[in-house]
């Protein structure tokens, strides 16, 4: 026998809308949606399941007698304006997952006495670029000019998020929501975010973004942390929002990734972004940022090497193959501090493998494969 369930028109209505959806255009795919709002037919609770799946909702909301308010838990900056309350359905539910990851670890860690991290929020009300780039760089144990010790970019980046994992920080590198390729998360409506916490601080970078940009995004990362600000932010043409944290975060990466002094001396010598680009293993965009911030380029030559640069990248990208190695790729999507600690926590009876599967997005052969074989 069909079970056909009364639900609220404004609540089908409302979960296409908040999914980005067309009302018109999806009803195509979900003949019946119109009959349901329009009242000439009511949905099975299967319908309503795959319903649910197809516009990313809990099942439990549409029985709602009205729409939840779903602010994100943190404030997300835009370049082009200041916070804001309001982000992409692919944004929102990660930073909800990875808020949930949070919670789950900050509880794990207190659980088994781990101490809390002393150098997050240090810095909170304190606006001294030196003195935070200098504070982060012993706190890594990281030279100066240590990037122009290692041979590539890649090489720099690697070194970096290994100390900041060692360090406490997961970091994690995503492009989509979970493990769901039509999900995409575009850079240019999010570079990156950083749940701040005592003990288990995460940061999430793009993974869309040019690998060598992604440089810039870590380290204002570790900045909010130094600082205590949880944030979100866009990050258009690499320029922060117009809010004194931002900026304040935007400075420190900037003199942490490329010291002026270097930089000044290195510029004078030879005036070329690529060379700087190569000796800082920063990306060149981050360069001629500098070299903006230090009255090298106008805003005009800055804004003209910036879309050139992004043509030439977008071309690179196009004649790269597309896919790779899919544990490989969920090390960096978890990361593996994150993953080891789940990994502990499954082994000493912790945590059950039903609430590892929702924690870590995998289940089944491929968990136990990843953990067995790749951790």
């Amino acid at each position: 026998m069909r079970t056909e369930i009364n639900i609220d028109a404004n609540m089908l209505t409302w979960a296409v809308s908040r999914a980005g959806f067309d009302l018109a255009e999806f009803t195509e795919k979900v003949p019946n949606l119109e009959k349901w709002i329009n009242g000439e037919k009511k949905p099975t609770v299967k319908q309503l399941e795959a319903f649910s799946k197809k516009v990313h909702l809990p099942f439990g909301y549409l029985f709602l007698h009205e729409p939840p308010i779903e602010n994100i838990p943190i404030p997300f900056f835009r370049t082009n304006g200041n916070q804001d309350e309001k982000v992409s359905l692919n944004v929102y539910d990660t930073i909800l997952l990875i808020q949930q990851r949070q919670d789950w670890l900050r509880d794990y860690l207190k659980d088994n006495e781990f101490e809390n991290l002393p150098f997050v929020g240090k810095y909170k009300g304190n606006t001294n670029v030196t003195a935070i780039v200098n504070d982060i760089r012993k706190t890594l144990g990281l030279s100066e000019n240590w990037a122009s010790q290692l041979g590539t970019w890649e090489e720099a980046q690697n070194h970096l998020v290994e100390i900041i994992e060692d360090k406490g920080i997961i970091t994690v590198f995503n492009g989509v929501v979970e493990n769901n390729g039509y999900r995409k998360i575009p850079v240019d409506e999010c570079r990156g975010f950083v749940l701040v916490d005592d003990i288990a601080p995460f940061m999430f970078i793009n993974n869309a973004d040019s690998k060598s940009a992604q440089m810039f995004t870590i380290v204002h990362e570790l900045a909010h942390i130094w600082t205590g600000h949880s944030a979100g932010f866009d990050f258009r043409k690499l320029q922060p929002a117009d809010d004194p944290i931002e900026i304040l975060c935007d400075q420190v990466a900037a003199e942490f990734l490329v010291p002026e002094k270097t930089f000044n001396e290195k510029w004078i010598n030879n005036p070329n972004i690529r060379s700087a680009s190569r000796y800082f293993k920063v990306s060149e965009i981050v360069i001629a940022r500098r070299a903006l911030d230090t009255g090298k380029l106008t805003k005009t030559e800055f804004f003209e090497f910036y879309n050139e640069y992004l043509n030439r990248e977008f071309r690179k990208k196009e004649n790269q193959p597309s896919g790779g190695n899919f544990y490989a790729t969920t090390r960096k999507r978890l990361s593996v501090t994150f993953a080891s600690h789940i990994n502990n926590a499954v082994k000493t009876g912790q945590l059950l493998y039903r609430d590892a599967y929702k924690l870590t997005s995998l289940k089944g052969d491929t968990f136990q494969t990843f953990f067995s074989k790749h951790i």
